[in-house]
């Protein structure tokens, strides 16, 4: 069992998994955001970076542990939070399934196939992440570490194995009562979310919708919500070569970008602009309807900053 012991200083988070207490030590500044735990449950992690249009899960089943932890220090580097974790797990004897930083494990493709808790308990800023996965005789340990401007976050699961076959009696409810599909709750849940009712001349980036009620909400979300980082994301079908898509893309961006800016009065320091051409469609390109439906723009929650 995992007894890892003077990482940094101060707390430590117990695991109350089997019947040996299991801890990691955390700065003095810590504290826990979030506790969870399900009892016979399964987690799937990464143990692979994004490829293109896909990425590699393993699943494993057991207790469920996660926490997370929210660290009041801006100097802290993500590596100086997360090298004493690794180096404490690997002398503990864990072996490590997969290890990588931000754009090594595929940017915001990646950190979106990571099952995280949500903001603001655990808040991820898609250009500074760690992650890992490492396990050792029926435990498995996954690590994400980011960070925003004044604050370290980790988020740490633990699997382990579970004696006893638990049968739970579930309940579903209405699923069209719990179903909110506004830009803010897709933001906050699945971290990005398609901007609808956008129309760009063919092959250009004039912007024919620049009213469109997607624009409106989002714009009256950053409004209200100064502190929210938001990359505008442009996606285009398969016709035409890689690098002229690309430019479409992020040109199709930068003018939502700059509609949010001197229509609806959004600033500027909430939002950037990308274009990532054909490689990241929704479905096929091999049909008129596929193509149809690769070619959108997408809001994508990058961090949280604080006041």
């Amino acid at each position: 069992m995992i007894d890892i012991r003077q990482l940094l200083v101060g707390f430590w988070v117990l695991w109350p998994v089997c019947s040996t207490a299991q801890s990691l030590d955390m700065p003095a500044s810590a504290i826990v955001s979030l506790r969870t735990t399900d009892i016979a449950s399964s987690y799937s992690f990464p143990i692979a970076p994004w490829d293109t249009d896909h990425i590699d899960l393993d699943t494993r089943d057991g207790d469920v542990t996660q926490q997370v932890w929210r660290i009041s220090n801006a100097d802290l580097t993500t590596l100086q939070i997360y090298a004493p974790l690794r180096q404490q797990l690997a002398n503990d004897g864990f072996d490590v399934i997969f290890e990588c930083r931000t754009d090594v494990c595929g940017g915001f493709d990646f950190r979106y196939n990571v099952d995280l808790k949500n903001n603001p308990d655990m808040q991820v800023d898609l250009n500074d992440f760690r992650y890992l996965a490492a396990e050792k005789a029926g435990e498995t340990i996954v690590i994400f570490v980011s960070k925003t401007k004044a604050s370290g976050f980790v988020q740490i699961i633990h699997i382990g194995a579970n004696e006893a076959l638990i049968n739970p009696t579930i309940t579903v409810a209405n699923p069209t009562a719990l179903i909110d599909t506004s830009i803010p709750s897709a933001l906050q849940t699945a971290g990005h979310v398609v901007l609808t009712g956008l129309s760009f001349e063919s092959g250009s980036s004039n912007l024919a919708t620049a009213g469109a009620d997607s624009l409106a909400e989002l714009a009256a979300f950053l409004v209200a919500n100064p502190y929210y980082q938001i990359a505008i994301v442009g996606h285009t079908d398969s016709s035409g070569s890689l690098q002229a898509n690309i430019d479409l893309s992020r040109a199709r961006a930068q003018a939502v970008v700059d509609t949010l800016i001197n229509d609806y009065g959004v600033d500027s320091s909430q939002l950037e602009a990308a274009g990532m051409g054909y490689m990241s469609p929704l479905v096929s390109n091999l049909t008129a309807e596929g193509r149809d439906k690769n070619r959108r723009v997408e809001a994508v929650l990058t961090s949280i900053g604080e006041d």
